[in-house]
């Protein structure tokens, strides 16, 4: 993927593949493809019940047949950067130096643009290995404002997709995600406070917080990736561009009253509201 021989500074090679400068320092470890078959399953099955935990994907899995042991299943569940989803007791804290910041939206109405943006990274399978892919969306709009690919989850691609959405539609009032180690880390948060906004973070392992981001996850998932199999980390990248664009320019949605995300979001008085 990166040919560190190429005439191209290895920096440049990773900006044309749509990958993190991070990530191409990193010597990944090949996964055998029978636990690549059975990520791929996990994440499908993760989509349908959100809350279930090792234990009953475990179950679940070996309903299908897949002989796995609880302790594989959760051991492939961090390598995806996935978590059963449920509201539970805030009896952990956070590592020293990794603030956690309060959730600032609940029964907030969100009635324009740029109010408030959110951001997650969700598992991408490819036909051999898989990436991450980070997103930010504005909630009003449902327009993905900047999105990057990377294969490591090293906190470096959720800041580049955050400064270019900061880049290219100025900045919102509130940004939400979960308590991630990538949302928490000083470099992320300090881009946040650099430009005044107000930092917002769900509850940890909170039930559906994210909802939009949540929902999109659900959509590109069914509509394009588990459509492909993608043979390189530059393909997937422009499918997914090509999603996104889709989306956003030419897609409408019937909660934007038939508006596409581009529509709304370039109106800054639209007359219909969202629900936060």
């Amino acid at each position: 993927m990166i040919d560190r021989k190429h005439k191209l500074s290895v920096t440049r090679q990773a900006k044309a593949l749509g990958i993190s400068r991070g990530s191409i320092y990193y010597l990944p470890q090949p996964v055998p493809d029978t636990d690549l078959k059975l990520m791929r399953r996990i994440d499908e099955l993760h989509l349908e019940y959100p809350f279930a935990g090792s234990r009953m994907l475990r179950g679940l899995l070996g309903q299908e047949g897949h002989e796995v042991g609880r302790l594989h299943v959760s051991t492939l569940m961090k390598k995806m950067g996935i978590k059963a989803l449920y509201r539970r007791p805030n009896t952990s804290k956070p590592a020293a130096g990794h603030k956690v910041y309060p959730y600032l939206l609940r029964n907030l109405p969100v009635v324009h643009p740029n109010q408030v943006w959110a951001m997650d990274i969700t598992y991408v399978p490819m036909s051999r290995g898989f990436v991450y892919l980070a997103a930010v969306v504005d909630w009003f709009s449902r327009k993905v404002l900047a999105w990057r690919l990377s294969i490591t989850l090293a906190a470096d691609f959720c800041i580049e997709a955050l400064e270019e959405a900061l880049a290219r539609h100025g900045r919102p009032d509130i940004f939400n995600t979960d308590q991630g180690s990538q949302f928490t880390s000083v470099d992320f948060i300090r881009v946040l406070k650099t430009a005044e906004i107000a930092i917002s973070m769900d509850g940890k392992g909170a039930w559906r917080d994210n909802v939009f981001v949540e929902r999109l996850w659900r959509t590109v998932k069914y509509e394009e990736v588990y459509l492909r199999a993608y043979a390189s980390v530059s393909e997937a990248r422009a499918a997914i561009g090509r999603y996104f664009g889709f989306c956003n320019r030419t897609r409408p949605h019937s909660s934007l009253g038939g508006q596409t995300p581009d529509q709304v979001h370039a109106n800054q008085q639209a007359p219909i509201q969202a629900a936060a």
